[in-house]
């Protein structure tokens, strides 16, 4: 199978206008010129191709498609932009549903191709259970949530099992249908882990049953919290309907006092003008 490294050709291409306008430009401005010229070189036409790189894979098949971007990637030759969206301009989940089972690079490709599909959902359960990488899980916990009434009896057993709890509150609380065995699990976990706090006081909030409104401002009113616990209660309370307008001092707490200087900061940056001389 003929591979085209496009981007290495644009490369080339960039170093020699670079190196002709350096002076031209400022290093933000290439920062926004470079992106541009990416794109229009994915309709520039490569002579020892006779079509440009957008047109070359826009006349494959989705098999072929898939088949390139594997070749890309079993040869070590870079997988342009310009291949990512001709696949992801079709629906092609199922083709690419094998690669979650291939190698390391395979799976990242197929996960970032794939995004949220219902199709894939069962899949990336599995995936986010075998997987020993932290990015690939939270990449499937982010895809899976989209869908999470479709996969709650499998989220239930797993946190049962105690099998990656912490992913499979994060899922069940993003269920749009309401089960009196989801909100007791997170009530339980937000009552007993009290080193987390804010990370279940979020999935609470995300879960948006009100009846975890008395749960909330009880531990809100607690005076042994933290200014961090403090801002995620009071955002669950609010998005729950509810309110907490007692006054609270947190003058000592560290993360107070940083961000507190971090905005005193920004306002000298906007603090008063010099005066006009007279």
């Amino acid at each position: 199978m003929k591979l085209y490294d496009f981007d290495g050709m644009f490369d080339e291409k960039l170093a020699e206008y670079v190196k002709k306008n350096a002076d031209k430009y400022r290093e933000r401005e290439w920062e926004d010129i470079i992106p541009k010229m990416y794109a229009r070189f994915g309709d520039t036409q490569i002579k020892s191709l006779g079509k440009s790189p957008n047109q070359y894979y826009a006349e494959m098949d989705d098999g072929q498609l898939v088949a390139q971007l594997r070749a890309h990637l079993k040869q070590g030759v870079a997988v342009s932009e310009f291949l990512c969206n001709a696949i992801e301009s079709r629906n092609m989940t199922e083709l690419l549903l094998p690669l979650l089972h291939g190698t390391e690079d395979e799976t990242a490709y197929a996960l970032n191709l794939i995004g949220a599909d219902r199709k894939a959902v069962r899949e990336l359960m599995r995936l986010l259970i075998e997987s020993k990488s932290e990015d690939v899980q939270n990449t499937c916990v982010d895809n899976i949530k989209e869908y999470a009434d479709d996969v709650t009896e499998e989220a239930l057993s797993y946190y049962e099992k105690g099998v990656e709890r912490e992913y499979m509150l994060e899922i069940l609380s993003r269920c749009v249908l309401k089960d009196d065995r989801i909100f007791d699990i997170l009530i339980k976990e937000f009552r007993a882990d009290a080193d987390n706090v804010p990370m279940h006081a979020s999935f609470l909030a995300a879960y948006g049953d009100e009846r975890a409104l008395p749960y909330l401002l009880d531990k809100i009113d607690e005076e042994g919290i933290s200014f961090v616990e403090y801002q995620e209660l009071k955002y669950a309370v609010e998005s729950l309907g509810g309110s907490y307008e007692k006054e609270r001092d947190f003058s000592n707490d560290p993360y107070y006092q940083a961000v507190k200087a971090h905005s005193a900061g920004e306002l000298d940056i906007f603090g008063e003008l010099p005066k006009k001389p007279q």
